[in-house]
């Protein structure tokens, strides 16, 4: 198989003055965007068009921590938290059947009922839909206020949003294109009923074949179902399928990885322990978390038949530390996002998957939480957005 263009090195996010290290740039190298990077499709081979038997690398078990580590470490007393975005901010068709209504509880929180093959691991509740909008929010600022990054023109009139979780894409973007018909679906109907007249959302699992008719959509959106996708492959030829000639698909995940380029995000720390903890889980349940690392985005999207392949990455930092002031304005949602609930994001998949009881999960939230506070670690994660366009007939030999 022939190997992708060599990804381009992502450079540092400079943090502010700090008594706790020295990181590897300096203030006047900080970025005043957090796109680190962008790859073209022409740097690259054609990629071999099956898809690996096991895309998720081997996790060594032997870096994660046991679940009972955190309830025997101590808590420490750091008087350089940074408080400022710290507890006191803490302050659908008609048609769906009652059946699809129907959630599952575990743990005091609510998931999508059974719908087809679907395994969401996240949260459908009040609580988790704020930070998801939270991170909306965020993710328009890193990409300097764009909903999207494909070159879609102004008469786009077909759109369909994939996994739309709380529908807050859907509604800006049908908010912003009011001659476009928006579709946004999702296995739990938790978006809200006033919405654009040219929105409407569908109750439904994007994993199983599906139902729209070819060539029907100018624009197809998806992000952020890293871990609930167990054949990428065969959801991006659904995309494609469904994708007109001349359409763009894009695609925008999350690496679980937490880490730092000046090492004050240690490999024992809370912050390291989340990657490596949904790396073994995602592993475990055949629904890799590792799409950034394993370059899942590209190869599928090359494989389903898509040219004109884009790839734009971004730093996300978590806390106030960069010193570039957007970086830092970033760094406080990103931060805020997770901060809330970071129960919700992990109960599902470190309960039923990783057999860690509700009280060490309680345990660790709370040392992650003193982690993202301390002023003197500097933690962030990677976004990757991947853009598509299904040629047209003949243009592909």
């Amino acid at each position: 198989m022939s190997e992708p263009a060599a990804k381009a090195t992502t450079s540092g996010v400079t943090p502010e003055a700090s008594t706790a290290g020295s990181p590897g740039a300096t203030a006047a190298d900080a970025p005043a965007s957090p796109k680190v990077s962008q790859k073209s499709s022409q740097a690259a081979e054609t990629a071999e068009t099956t898809a690996p038997t096991d895309p998720t690398p081997a996790t060594d078990t032997a870096d994660i921590l046991p679940a009972s580590h955190w309830i025997q470490a101590p808590l420490r007393n750091d008087s350089d938290d940074d408080s400022a975005y710290g507890e006191d901010i803490l302050s659908s068709t008609a048609s769906l059947s009652s059946s699809i209504l129907q959630y599952r509880t575990l743990h005091g929180r609510t998931f999508h009922s059974e719908l087809g093959n679907a395994e969401s691991w996240n949260p459908n509740d009040a609580q988790h839909n704020e930070s998801m909008e939270i991170l909306h929010h965020a993710s328009t600022l890193m990409q300097d206020d764009k909903l999207f990054l494909s070159p879609i023109g102004d008469d786009v009139q077909r759109v369909l949003d994939v996994g739309c979780g709380p529908g807050i894409w859907a509604i800006d973007f049908a908010d912003q294109y009011p001659q476009a018909q928006v579709v946004g679906i999702d296995v739990s109907p938790t978006q809200p009923q006033w919405v654009p007249p040219n929105l409407k959302f569908e109750c439904d699992d994007v994993t199983r074949p599906w139902t729209y008719q070819p060539d029907t959509f100018d624009f197809i959106h998806m992000r952020w179902l890293v871990g609930n996708i167990e054949d990428w492959y065969s959801l991006y030829k659904e995309c494609f399928k469904a994708l007109k000639p001349g359409g763009y698909f894009e695609n925008k995940e999350s690496s679980a990885i937490i880490t730092s380029d000046d090492g004050t995000v240690t490999e024992t720390s809370a912050l390291s322990q989340w990657g490596k903890v949904f790396l073994e889980a995602g592993k475990l349940s055949r629904k890799s978390f590792s799409i950034v690392e394993d370059d899942i985005q590209r190869k599928a999207m090359e494989a389903a038949g898509f040219v004109d392949i884009q790839e734009h990455t971004f730093k996300a930092p978590l806390g106030s530390w960069p010193a570039d002031e957007k970086m830092r304005e970033l760094g406080q949602y990103l931060k805020l996002a997770l901060y809330q609930d970071i129960e919700g994001f992990i109960v599902m998949m470190w309960t039923n998957t990783m057999r860690w009881s509700i009280d060490e999960i309680h345990v660790y939230a709370a040392h992650l939480r003193q982690e993202l506070n301390s002023k003197r670690i500097h933690p962030y994660y990677i976004q990757k957005v991947v853009t598509g366009r299904k040629p047209y007939p003949g243009e592909v030999s």
